[in-house]
């Protein structure tokens, strides 16, 4: 049966995939493999984010890391992503969530050690300044209010 949806609604499917790579080198192919379409962007939303995310078998949501001011929530639809924190690792299925409020410094991400595709939607705050702290990775996302872009730094300031 073939459907027309109109805003507000949407197929997520007419949503765009994209792969990106917003990491300096040496990680700038960190998550090769994920893939995300924008629902919320599509949609119009400006307040928070939401992407339908997908993980081919060995990649990675992120590097692991932690956002001082966003709060960040998922919610598991396929697969069984390893979800990595400070406390260690579990196995996450079909209908498990997870969220991570801002200023927590718990480092995480979700990994696909699996031959199956995950898939997920992930939820967050859009807020106007934001610092992201990469704790494996000597990297620091600056997203500065009113500033033209975001910017890599290393733990210490230093540009990345």
């Amino acid at each position: 049966m073939t459907r027309t949806l109109s805003l507000p609604a949407l197929d997520p499917e007419t949503v765009v995939r994209e792969e990106r790579q917003p990491y300096p080198p040496p990680h700038d192919e960190a998550l090769a493999g994920k893939t995300r379409q924008a629902l919320g962007d599509a949609l119009g939303l400006t307040q928070f984010g939401v992407n339908l995310t997908r993980l081919a078998p060995g990649a990675v949501s992120a590097l692991r890391h932690w956002h001082s001011g966003e709060d960040e929530f998922v919610y598991v639809l396929a697969g069984a992503p390893v979800l990595v924190t400070e406390a260690g690792e579990q196995e996450l299925v079909p209908g498990d969530a997870a969220g991570f409020p801002a200023g927590s410094p718990d480092g995480h991400r979700l990994e696909n050690r699996t031959d199956a595709e995950v898939a997920f939607i992930e939820v967050g705050t859009r807020a106007a300044a934001e610092t992201v702290r990469y704790p494996d990775s000597d990297l620091v996302l600056v997203k500065e209010y009113r500033a033209p872009a975001r910017r890599f730094t290393r733990a210490d300031g230093t540009p990345a």
